[in-house]
Parts: C-alpha cells; structure tokens; sequence
C-alpha cells in the first residue's frame, strides 16, 4: 500500500511538472494577397478577412485541443501588396513560422514552394484550385486543402447524370480562369456520359459591369444570345470571372436550369450547409466574425485543423514528422461533411465531398449514390491516381 501511496504520487508531480512547463508553440503564418476582388452581386461581396478568418477559429479550436497537451498555437497573417516579391515574403514569413497555409494564385504559389523547398516548412495550399498544381507543377512541399477545378466540375457532372440532365449547352467566359473551369466540365461530361450539344462565348468587352440601364440591358441581350441553341437538358456556365453567369437563370431564352459558374453550383463548403454538426460550427463563426462562412474561410479552417490534428497524434510540434503523419495512412480530418478527409498520397490533395447549393440551401453533397471506386468514393472526383502526371519531388 505504501509503495503504491509513492508511486501514485510520483506519477502526480510528474504530471504537475508538465502541465506547469512552458506549453510547445506552434507557429503558423497565413499568406495571402491585399485587397478582395468586388463580386457582380452586391449580396456576396467578400469580407476583408476572407479565408482568414476560418483560420482563426481552427486556432482557437486546436488550442482548446492543445491545453490537454501542453501545445499552444499562434497565427500570424502576411498581405501581399500588388507587385511584391512572394518568394521573399514567404521566406521571411517561414522564419517565423513552421506552417504556412497559403491563399495565392498558382504562379505565385509555386515561387513560395520552390523559395522554401529545403527549408522544411509545411505549405498548406487554402485557396488555389488549378489542377497543374497537383499534376505537371506538383511540389512536394505543398499540401492542397482546395477542391480542384476537375473535382468541382466531376462533382456537378455527377448530379446531372444522376437527374437524366446529359445534354449540355455549355457557355464559357473569355477570360483563361473560364476556359480552364470549360476545360475541367468537358472532361467531365466525357467521364460520367453527358453530352455537349452545343459551345458558345460570351465576350468580356470590359465596362461597368452594374449601369443604371444594366437590368434592361441584359434582359435583352441574355435571351438572344441563348435563342436558337440545340434541344438541351441544363445550361453549364464556366464563368470563374464572374462576368455574366449571374445574368443566366430565369433570362435563358428557353426555360432550362443553369448550373456551374451560377444556378446550381458546387463548392467545398457554402453558408447553408447543416448537416453534419455543421450548425455550430456556423455559429460560431457568424458570433466571431458577424458574418457568414465561405469556402475559402472553410478550407483555411480545415488547413490550420490538419495542423492541430497532425501535432496532437504526433504530440509533436517538428514540422518533419507532422508532415510525414499528414502524408501517412493513418492521418485523416474531420469537417462537418459527412466523411473524414484523407490525403491522396500521389498528388497530396485532398479527399473531399463537394458541395452543390444553389444560394440558399444545398441541394445535393457529391459523390452521387451509385458512382463506385475500389478505393474510396471521393476519388471518383477529381484526377485520379493512374490518371496523375504528378511526380512529386
């Protein structure tokens, strides 16, 4: 008994002792650009702090986490200003910081991997959805948190097929962001049966996309330029630029459903999503941010969450085995969408259901029922692993 008595209270001052040591800092920077790009509709305008934000929450989620094991977590955020030196500001940024959770352009993020490749930070890739990314330009220093453009575009393709709505009109931008979305939605509608029956262009000519005259307007033009189109199922914008799919439903010269840029379109995470646990986590971003949660805040939350979950399983804060266990079997997410997410280890994305909303509730999660993988269902979405041109380095 006495020696039991010891013991026990050995183990106690033990644990008193770490508890009361000075608790692992992990440090994480965010990375991102100044300014926000104004949207065509006034009601969706995005916040200064989109993305961000959602980082913020993660934070304040792994460090309620982290008081059980000693761990603290810190965000610090860099804005790029147009024309800066983004190898330079990542580099300092990783001086600081064992983390980076990155919402850049794809060029742009490419010069942050390659400036911090042999430094051993982790890059978590929030905001860019180009493919090349994770195929031909792929970085072995780089997560991606981010749907793809063919995850969103196969996302879609599934509820079509899967509602009988295969023959396509498909609009697209003139812009290259637009054609690349076109890019992905044809190789979409190759993939699961759909049929195109029909291409055409909307022209930028630039101007002010909102006049006094802008309703009446496009309540003309929007009609002729969809008149006379092939017998169609559903009209597929690839609009990323935001010029004109807004313009499309209820002004299409026949009465058809739009989807893709506009209508019904697919997302990593949307305001209306419910399901899940999702309602608190909503609530809890709209009490510290008086706002609704985005897509972007959504996967800049999921980014800084991987962070937490690798250093709590790891109960380690050393960014080489956080990163080995982020790429391993045994790591895998939870975010309020029905499934834990896992990595795909050739091209380290990662796997997600999307989301298909229509501005006010979410009308279907994909994968679809009845669209089958040997490996997961998740992985009928996107670029597929004897598809990749991945070769990561």
């Amino acid at each position: 008994m006495f020696r039991w008595l010891v013991g026990t209270i050995a183990l106690s001052m033990v644990a008193t002792q770490a508890l009361a040591a000075d608790p692992a800092e992990i440090h994480v920077g965010y990375l991102g650009h100044s300014g926000v790009k104004s949207k065509l509709s006034l009601v969706e305008q995005p916040a200064d702090n989109d993305g961000v934000a959602g980082a913020r929450l993660a934070i304040e989620d792994n460090n309620t986490t982290g008081k059980f094991l000693n761990q603290h977590f810190t965000l610090e955020e860099v804005r790029l200003k147009d024309g800066e030196d983004v190898a330079k500001a990542a580099t300092e940024l990783a001086g600081r910081n064992d983390y980076i959770i990155a919402d850049l352009p794809a060029d742009a993020l490419l010069r942050a991997a390659d400036a911090l490749r042999d430094r051993g930070t982790v890059l978590l890739n929030a905001g860019a959805i180009d493919d090349r990314l994770r195929e031909q330009d792929c970085r072995a220093n780089v997560l991606h948190v981010a749907p793809t453009r063919t995850m969103l575009a196969d996302a879609l393709a599934q509820y079509l097929v899967w509602k009988q709505w295969k023959r396509w009109l498909l609009v697209v931008g003139s812009h290259d962001r637009d054609k690349l979305y076109a890019d992905a939605l044809r190789r979409a509608a190759t993939r699961f049966g759909a049929k195109i029956v029909q291409e055409r262009t909307f022209e930028d000519t630039g101007g002010a996309r909102r006049t006094d005259s802008g309703v009446t307007l496009i309540q003309r033009q929007i009609p002729v330029f969809t008149q006379q189109a092939p017998a169609y199922d559903v009209l597929v914008a690839a609009d990323e630029s935001d010029v004109f799919a807004a313009y499309l439903p209820y002004r299409t010269w026949d009465p058809r459903p739009v989807a893709g840029s506009a209508g019904l379109v697919p997302t990593s995470w949307d305001a209306a999503q419910d399901q899940w646990g999702a309602v608190q986590m909503q609530n809890r971003f709209m009490k510290l941010n008086s706002r609704r949660m985005t897509a972007l805040d959504m996967q800049a939350w999921t980014a800084a969450r991987m962070i937490g979950e690798a250093t709590s399983r790891t109960n380690s804060g050393d960014p080489k085995k956080v990163f080995a266990f982020l790429k391993g079997a045994d790591f895998s997410v939870a975010a309020f969408k029905g499934t834990r997410l896992t990595l795909r280890d050739w091209n380290l994305q990662l796997r997600q259901p999307i989301l298909l909303v229509d501005g006010r509730m979410v009308v279907s999660v994909s994968p679809q029922e009845g669209f089958l993988h040997q490996v997961s269902e998740l992985d009928t979405l996107g670029v597929d692993r004897p598809e990749t041109k991945c070769k990561l380095q």
